[in-house]
């Protein structure tokens, strides 16, 4: 009977070894470092902040590490300050799962170059336009035939492809274009409105947004089409809106259109948390602060703020 326990503890001790071994392997293969994945923001493009040695510029971009994925979102109005900002940042650009281009204007795409030059076949997501700079096809049957025509009055000469495709600006570059809200990996998601305003009416605009445990993580570009609108985009994945970060576009709002956002943000869609930077303007930045209080997580450039139940800033040390 004796020897009968002592073989049975022998063997659990060698399993439980065995187990320990296994699993310990396991997390070296996820993790080589044997810790989790990031889940984080990190701004690489702003206007303001406090970074040591970082340069400001008007413009955007920002690292997202959420689930394993490394993402690229928007590249700054300038290739040189984007290579300088990543590098002070230790963000190495060669090394991402995709990129985001939220829309077509300079301050979010100018710093395309550098990303090609570092990383030329990653999948670049970006709002199909109409013949927009990221590329576009469409089938030929867009325009009216006239058969009575002769042949070299005829486009084609009479004989169109059947389906017609346009460059982009990188012609280079591996784009997928968007329209409409599209889960691109499990729990990712692209929202694609469009603007409806004076001076950017019809401009397409993608925002991020990430399915978490503790709610939508929102990463917004301009929000030409509309804060509130993209938050009610957002809230058709999950209606809880946990953490919205980037550009709100209120930098020349009046005052009653900024206290109309905060009320939205606040008190309608009762966002958890707010990291706002970019163009969401002066005004908005203090409005913002003293409505949502300590959930207000400043966002300035080279800050980083943790994907977690409660975002907080990284502090370096």
């Amino acid at each position: 009977m004796k020897m009968r326990v002592k073989s049975s503890v022998s063997y659990l001790v060698v399993a439980l070894g065995l187990l320990l071994v296994t699993g310990c392997a396991t997390l070296e293969k996820l993790w080589p470092d044997n810790s989790p994945p990031k889940a984080q923001i990190t701004i690489l493009y702003d206007a303001f902040g406090k970074p040591l040695g970082m340069k400001y510029d008007w413009g955007y971009a920002a690292l997202i590490e959420y689930g394993g994925k490394r993402i690229l979102f928007d590249t700054g109005d300038n290739p040189e300050i984007l290579k300088k900002n990543a590098k002070i940042k230790g963000v190495d650009l060669s090394k991402l799962d995709f990129v985001v281009i939220s829309h077509r204007h300079g301050d979010h795409i100018g710093g395309m170059s550098y990303l090609l030059d570092v990383n030329p076949k990653v999948k670049i997501y970006a709002p199909k336009e109409n013949f927009g700079v990221f590329g576009y096809s469409l089938p030929s049957t867009f325009f009216r035939k006239e058969e009575a025509l002769t042949p070299d009055f005829r486009y084609y000469f009479g004989l169109p492809p059947a389906t017609m495709k346009f460059g982009s600006a990188w012609p280079q570059a591996n784009f997928e274009l968007i329209e409409g809200t599209t889960e691109i990996a499990p729990g990712i998601h692209l929202i694609s409105l469009v603007s409806d305003k004076p001076g950017t009416q019809e401009l397409h605009e993608l925002s991020l947004a990430i399915n978490t445990p503790d709610g939508i993580v929102l990463i917004v570009g301009c929000s030409h089409p509309g804060i509130e609108k993209i938050v009610e985009a957002a809230a058709a994945i999950n209606k809880h809106i946990h953490l919205v970060a980037g550009g709100f576009h209120l930098v020349v709002a009046k005052d009653a259109e900024i206290e109309k956002v905060t009320t939205s943000l606040h008190d309608t869609w009762k966002v958890d948390y707010l990291a706002p930077g970019h163009c969401t303007g002066e005004p908005a930045f203090l409005a913002l602060r003293r409505a949502f209080g300590d959930r207000y997580i400043y966002a300035g450039l080279g800050s980083q703020i943790t994907l977690e139940a409660t975002p907080h800033l990284v502090v370096d040390k």
